[in-house]
This record gives structure tokens, sequence and C-alpha cells, in this order.
């Protein structure tokens, strides 16, 4: 029950439909007898940040879960950010310290990849595709730099996006192979959907299935279904897959110990979740 000493996370994005969060955060607070709730955002971009600066303002926000659109921008929007955050590119999460200033960090790379890695795959050395380099995919690419592949391919509908987080992989990783401009799946270990297609019913798939072959591993961010189109397509060819909730269970322990509410695991979580599609 919430009441006048819950402490609120705020779950800011645009549009707030696909939104999975509440929905094993809540239940774990509870569980746990924390007083505490994550709570949807609904905010468009025009509008993020002066709404940002102004939640700030209020005396019971420890912090917010920044989506899709509004992960670059936080950026600008905060005191400092973390290492991870700059070679990211993107923010997703805003804590409020105790002298009011804003600290911005980034956990989708670091869930993804410890997604992957929990399935059995292994990471070094290997060649793999980013689709979509806005903030998650950005997020992503810089934990897959950081596990050591070998090689990466990176493809945005805008090429700068592309050519400005190469980049930075560049400068942080100079052993690491860097491609722009090609959506091929062919010849990659691991595929990366960061893009949000799949959101909207009859969305074109991000690549060319019968390009991927059946050892490749398809990783989705998408979250409105658990098996996306792009998921069952790959399934049908035998692909192992990861699918868009998994990165949200893995980063969430490490969410918590940001905002101060100790940590967990990914199974515990997964028992408790109360997930709907």
């Amino acid at each position: 029950m919430i009441n006048g000493n819950t402490t609120l996370i705020a779950h800011i994005g645009y549009p707030t439909s696909t939104f999975k969060s509440p929905m094993i955060y809540n239940p774990w607070f509870d569980k746990h007898g924390i007083d505490a709730v994550v709570v949807p955002m609904g905010v468009k971009p025009e509008h993020y940040a002066e709404f940002l600066k102004a939640l700030f303002k209020t005396t019971n926000v420890r912090g917010a879960l920044i989506t899709m659109p509004h992960k670059v921008v936080t950026l600008d929007l905060v005191d400092e950010l973390t290492p991870t955050a700059q070679v990211a590119g993107a923010a997703n999460a805003v804590l409020c310290r105790a002298d009011g200033t804003l600290l911005g960090d980034q956990f989708d790379g670091a869930g993804f990849v410890r997604g992957v890695l929990r399935k059995g795959q292994a990471l070094q050395g290997k060649r793999v595709l980013v689709s979509g380099n806005g903030g998650v995919g950005c997020a992503i690419a810089a934990s897959l730099a950081d596990a050591g592949v070998a090689e990466m391919a990176l493809f945005d509908s805008n090429p700068a996006s592309s050519a400005s987080l190469a980049q930075r992989l560049q400068q942080h990783h100079p052993a690491l192979k860097v491609s722009t401009g090609s959506n091929d799946p062919a010849g990659f270990d691991l595929i990366v959907n960061a893009t949000p297609l799949g959101m909207k019913d009859g969305d074109p798939l991000p690549f060319d299935v019968s390009r991927i072959a059946p050892t490749t591993f398809v990783g989705e961010v998408v979250m409105k279904h658990e098996i996306t189109p792009l998921l069952a397509a790959a399934q049908a060819k035998g692909c192992p897959i990861q699918v868009g909730t998994d990165m949200l269970f893995e980063m969430i322990p490490a969410y918590l110990e940001f905002f101060g509410f100790g940590t967990t695991t990914p199974e515990e979580l997964r028992a408790v979740a109360r997930i709907s599609y």
C-alpha cells in the first residue's frame, strides 16, 4: 500500500504500454517489506527535459529508470555520469544523491551481456552485429566490447549514430575491429536487435532471417511480447535466443544496488515477477 512514507522510483519513457519493470520491482519490494514503488510515467520527448528537472524537486523520488526515447538526451540533464554511461553514450538510470545532484548510469549493456553469459555463450573473441545504435544499442555494444568480443559490426537507420558509437568504441577498445553500415547477419556468432522493430504489429523483421546461421545466437531487446517475430523466426532455424525481458532480470540487481535497496538474484526476481504481455 502506497503511503506518505513511500519512496518513489519513476519509470520514464514513451509510450509506457510495453513497460515490464513495475511488474518485477514492485512484487519484489512487497515480498521484502520495502516501502518503495516503481511508477510508470509517460513523457513525450518535447517535455522530457523540463519534466526531469521538476521531478527531482520532489522529496520522495529517489531516482528514475529511463527508457526509450530518452536515454541519450539524459546525458545532458544530469550533473555527473559514470564511465559506463560515457562510453555507452546513454543513461538509463538517474540517482538523486543526498546533496540533490543527479548521477546518471547505464545498466542495459551489463544486463544483456550477463544474460548471454549465463546461457553458456562465450563472448571472448567472437564476431557480433548490433542493429540499432541508439541508447540501448550503444550500451550493449559497450558491454560486449568489455566482454572481449573481437569484431563488432554496427548498423543504424541513422549512419551518424553508428559512426559516433564506432569512434567511442575504438577510443576505449583500440584492439576491437569495428565496422559500420551493413545489417547483413551472415557470418556472426551473435546478432542483437536493439531497434524498436517488433514493438508494433506488422513491423518488418530487423534482419534478413534467411541469412542467419542456425549456430548464431539471437538477442532481442523488445519486450512487448516474450517471443517476438524475430525470435520466432530464429527459433524456427534452430538458433539459440535471448528474450528481451532476460536483460531486465539480469540488470535489476545492479539497479537495486544503485538505488540503495540491497540486491537480489535473477532467479528470485523471476519467482516473484507478475509480468503480463
